[in-house]
């Protein structure tokens, strides 16, 4: 459908240092926000009410896309038990399905997400190897000595995810040693020797993001990359070649959430012995992201290219606040990058390229703006770990709102969304469940959910 253009609101969003803590923050965020309404709102607590029968019909059509999506099981020659699935291809993809398990935890026994995941770890290599996308075959379609072929490292958090809800510890102590293996091949390869990790942009999960530095040309020193399925995909631009170059942020402190995690699966399953281990691996790459990618002049992180910070903005960069890295006293600075008007909260929350970046795009065109549910959904996971809760609710409550809005004209869930405009993304699909069920779903149930029954909540 094309998209809808509609007046960008006047924002007044500035914070101080005081402000971005407590329930300060939140007033001055309410206050940054006149959101029109769609209906009969419950309260003016801070305008952003979704009607109740509203809510029930989004949570009621998400679960039914998802349930539309479950495939594999007999019949199939790869995937031999069901599964939901991001259904983007034929193909599975690891952090779609790593993101799917954020909603599907609620719903374990009509959403096979389980064995969704499994798919991975019967697939994977003898040295622990996991490809991040599989062919309906069960091949890896990205080749193992490039890291395209490398997703963000969710495994350990999604089963974190299902433990939340099944409380299934049979199933912690069985992908455990899958988890591990994986991990273990990961640092093996891709890092480096200042402690850092390497990736590749289209690998990262954010396709087009730029992650080189302005104006960079091809030196030669990448890994080169050999396409499997080059009559499907012809990845051979300037971004495939940037890679053992730099040092990324996001993926960094992806390990250390990914060591993180091992440590509480570990507690959950009697492993203490494995624990001091991942500790020491969690505190060295803490110190490494802190001592190399934090600009002290910018209050930001910036990833590396040949020892030097790159000055690119991007919403990679929050993934410090999930993996519990960024120390409490440079907390309100970067978060007031995220609080920016100007920078990542625009009209619908959050851009992942800052509207202040070379490339950023009003209408989203993929990650050169558009607002994901997965890098939403981890913003929000981060501030509240680190006690954020009211700027968490703010930030859960507006984006519901929004894709509510979407939702409401639509009738369905898109992909991403535009950043500037109450519309979905110019690139994106619909039926979209896929990682954004988990904003009627997940978001839903913690963060928008009162008294009220539904008929699946």
């Amino acid at each position: 459908m094309p998209i809808r253009e509609t007046k960008t609101l006047n924002y007044n969003l500035h914070l101080s240092r005081r402000e971005l803590v407590g329930a300060a923050g939140a007033s001055a965020l309410a206050a940054g926000f006149l959101p029109p309404t769609i209906g009969a709102a419950q309260s003016n607590r801070d305008g952003f009410e979704v009607p109740l029968d509203l809510q029930r019909e989004m949570y009621a059509a998400a679960l039914n896309i998802a349930k539309s999506k479950i495939r594999g099981g007999n019949a199939d020659s790869a995937y031999k038990k069901p599964f939901v699935d991001a259904a983007f291809s034929d193909n599975i993809f690891l952090w779609d399905t790593c993101f799917i398990a954020t909603y599907a935890k609620y719903h374990q026994d009509e959403l096979p997400i389980a064995n969704a995941l499994d798919n991975f770890y019967n697939l994977q290599d003898s040295d622990g190897y996991i490809c991040r996308e599989y062919t309906k075959m069960g091949l890896p379609f990205w080749p193992k000595n490039h890291p395209v072929s490398i997703n963000p490292p969710l495994l350990a958090f999604a089963e974190l995810e299902l433990f939340s809800q099944s409380q299934d510890l049979v199933r912690l102590r069985r992908v455990y040693p899958s988890l591990v293996k994986f991990y273990d091949f990961l640092i093996a390869n891709y890092r480096l020797e200042d402690g850092l990790f390497f990736n590749d942009a289209f690998g990262s999960g954010m396709d087009n993001i730029d992650r080189f530095p302005i104006n960079w040309r091809d030196d030669g020193q990448g890994i080169p990359l050999i396409n499997l399925y080059p009559e499907l995909f012809d990845y051979n631009s300037l971004t495939s070649k940037w890679n053992r170059q730099g040092r990324s942020v996001d993926i960094s402190a992806q390990m250390a959430l990914f060591a993180d995690n091992l440590i509480s699966i570990a507690r959950l399953i009697g492993r203490q012995q494995d624990i001091p281990a991942y500790r020491v691996f969690f505190e060295a790459t803490k110190t490494a992201i802190n001592d190399k990618c934090w600009s002290e002049a910018d209050g930001f992180y910036y990833d590396l290219g040949y020892g030097q910070q790159i000055k690119r903005k991007h919403i990679g960069m929050f993934w410090t606040l999930i993996a519990g890295i960024v120390p409490t006293n440079r907390l309100p600075r970067l978060l007031a990058h995220l609080t920016d008007p100007n920078q990542f909260w625009r009209r619908f929350p959050l851009a992942t390229t800052p509207a202040d970046e070379i490339g950023f795009s009003p209408l989203g065109d993929y990650w050169h703006g558009s607002v994901w549910a997965p890098t939403n959904y981890m913003v929000i996971r981060g501030l509240r770990r680190y006690g954020q809760n009211n700027l968490a609710m703010r930030l859960a409550r507006q984006y519901y709102w929004c894709v509510a809005q979407v939702y409401n004209e639509t009738h369905t869930f898109w992909e991403n969304y535009a950043p500037d405009s109450l519309s979905r993304g110019n690139v994106s699909q619909p039926n979209f469940c896929g990682w954004t069920g988990l904003v009627p779903i997940a978001i839903y149930h913690e963060f928008i959910r009162t008294n009220h029954s539904t008929s699946r909540a």
